[in-house]
């Protein structure tokens, strides 16, 4: 079924009121998941309601937080999200971020305990949006646990994000949001939803056998996921949970945890205008855009794009088309929805 974003919207806006969240929030969590809903990652958008209420019931997910600064030393800061819902968490540590890079030319933003951040490619585009550079290192430092080592079949490494943003002078900002492995767990949840496959060499079953089958992952007994590009993306994973796990003081991922699911993020905040001037940065952004553009392709159907493309593309089909959501999410919403009280519009 198709429905549009702002009934997505308002839909998401109500359910997270009628579980406690103030206005100022169930507008901020609704507003991020359909934007990753938009942007075409699925997995980090409505699917993630069920989810996230059931947390909340379960105070794992703290309503109506806001960050506490642990230490301030100007330009680096370590923030407590106190397990608040991450779409509102990220929000508030990447505010604080802008406004002191502003001050100091560069900010280093040390989050810990915060709830789900939900799509990480949000904070680049935040802070690309402010005329800010910024690099951003995500951990899960409980439940998170999905990721085999290179060579091993157990887990014990999270998804581990990595997102960076630059601003240009164009329609859309570049920005690079990945993992360190092959494929998000989100993005395995809705293949499950759909009754379909995940691409080849993905996921591996419990015994360490490739597997295109969800359930395999899920288990009992659980697969993993491999980490991207074999041992590259083991060695990228290790310094992400050093850098989101170690560096801010939220732990890297610990069995000991496993009950909460708490993610770190290390941000790096620049401000581009305290290095070089507005029209040799842009002029160069937009030069070298061009130059890798111009290359000879492969296919003359295709073209080249810049990071951040897809998404821009995608958010703009998706305003005007709708966003498809699968029968199973919209029946898990549903349920939501009932437990809630709330008329989810559905079936009017």
């Amino acid at each position: 079924m198709i429905y549009q974003a702002d009934f997505l919207v308002d839909l998401t806006r109500r359910i997270f009121q009628a579980v406690g969240s103030n206005a100022t929030e169930a507008e901020v969590v609704a507003q991020r998941l359909v934007n990753a809903n938009l942007s075409g990652h699925d997995s980090h958008g409505v699917i993630r309601i069920p989810t996230y209420i059931k947390w909340i019931q379960e105070d794992k997910t703290r309503l109506n937080q806001t960050i506490d600064i642990e230490t301030d030393n100007g330009s680096m800061v370590v923030i407590d999200g106190k397990f608040g819902l991450g779409q509102s968490i990220g929000q508030q540590a990447m505010e604080l971020g802008i406004d002191r890079a502003q001050e100091y030319g560069v900010a280093v933003i040390a989050l810990k305990d915060s709830a789900h951040l939900g799509r990480i490619g949000d904070w680049p585009e935040m802070c690309a949006k402010a005329g800010m550079v910024s690099v951003h290192f995500v951990n899960t430092s409980g439940m998170g646990n999905l990721v085999a080592p290179y060579g091993a079949i157990e887990r014990r490494l999270s998804a581990n994000p990595f997102a960076a943003g630059v601003p240009t002078q164009g329609e859309f900002p570049l920005i690079l949001d990945m993992s360190a492995c092959t494929i998000a767990e989100g993005k395995i949840r809705v293949a499950l939803h759909a009754g379909k496959q995940v691409p080849e060499g993905c996921i591996i079953d419990s015994e360490g056998n490739p597997t295109t089958d969800p359930e395999t992952f899920y288990g009992p007994p659980a697969g993993s996921i491999l980490p991207i590009a074999g041992h590259k993306g083991y060695a990228l994973s290790m310094i992400i949970e050093m850098m989101a796990g170690a560096l801010t003081g939220g732990s890297c991922t610990n069995p000991d945890r496993a009950h909460q699911l708490s993610n770190g993020m290390l941000s790096i905040i620049m401000d581009r205008s305290k290095l070089q001037s507005e029209d040799y940065f842009f002029n160069e952004v937009s030069r070298y855009c061009e130059y890798v553009k111009s290359a000879k392709l492969m296919d003359e159907n295709n073209k080249i794009l810049m990071p951040g493309e897809i998404e821009h593309n995608t958010r703009a089909q998706r305003r005007a088309d709708g966003i498809e959501l699968s029968q199973t999410t919209i029946d898990m919403i549903q349920e939501t929805c009932e437990s809630l009280d709330v008329s989810s519009g559905f079936n009017s």
